[in-house]
């Protein structure tokens, strides 16, 4: 498959762009200095400069994608980015756990938290996920992230089967969030929704 991995430097999209490559999957790894991705040059890799923040710029870069996937994660670039995914193709998201549709299922204590350190990137996050969701993209509601490696439990579930910790959910690794996303871009189940992936 030809895939699209927005902001394909930073921690998630490296990995993202990484387990797609050994997928077997030709990827286009869009970052605004794609020369910093810390992988080696492949025939199936290719690198594309273009900032998220320029609509222009980011819309030409994703020009022609079929799949994008997506490891934005700056405040205030979200919207824009979604803006221009759902625009070229199917799109698979990465959000936060405790936003939007999924702050229902989040305890009392993540609600807070997210309520107060994230109060301004919140409707950036929020409105990201509407746009992919009203697109029919997926967008995979994840805890905090690890630097773990892919779990060898890990499954991925529909918000509504998703557990609902009193606390803090439960931490899961890039690596497993990035399989995750992977395997919905191969094999779509959670269209239009959202999705959880869990570490067991």
């Amino acid at each position: 498959m030809k895939l699209t991995v927005l902001a394909a430097t930073g921690a998630t999209g490296l990995e993202l762009t990484r387990q797609a490559l050994a997928r077997g999957h030709t990827v286009t790894a869009i970052a605004r200095a794609p020369q910093r991705l810390e992988l080696p040059d492949s025939d199936r890799l290719i690198r594309v400069a273009a900032d998220v923040t320029d609509a222009e710029a980011i819309a030409k870069a994703l020009r022609g994608s079929m799949i994008v996937l997506s490891g934005l994660g700056g405040p205030g670039v979200l919207a824009t980015g979604a803006r221009a995914a759902v625009a070229a193709g199917r799109v698979v998201w990465l959000g936060a756990f405790g936003t939007g549709e999924s702050a229902a299922h989040a305890g009392v204590v993540t609600r807070t938290l997210l309520g107060t350190f994230l109060k301004s990137e919140l409707p950036d996050k929020i409105s990201s996920d509407t746009l992919v969701l009203h697109a029919n993209g997926t967008v995979f509601h994840a805890g905090p992230l690890s630097n773990g490696p892919v779990s060898r439990t890990r499954r991925t579930v529909g918000i509504d089967g998703a557990p609902r910790p009193l606390f803090l959910p439960a931490r899961v690794s890039r690596a497993t969030v990035a399989a995750a996303m992977l395997d919905e871009a191969e094999s779509p189940r959670h269209l239009g929704s959202i999705a959880v992936p869990l570490e067991r």
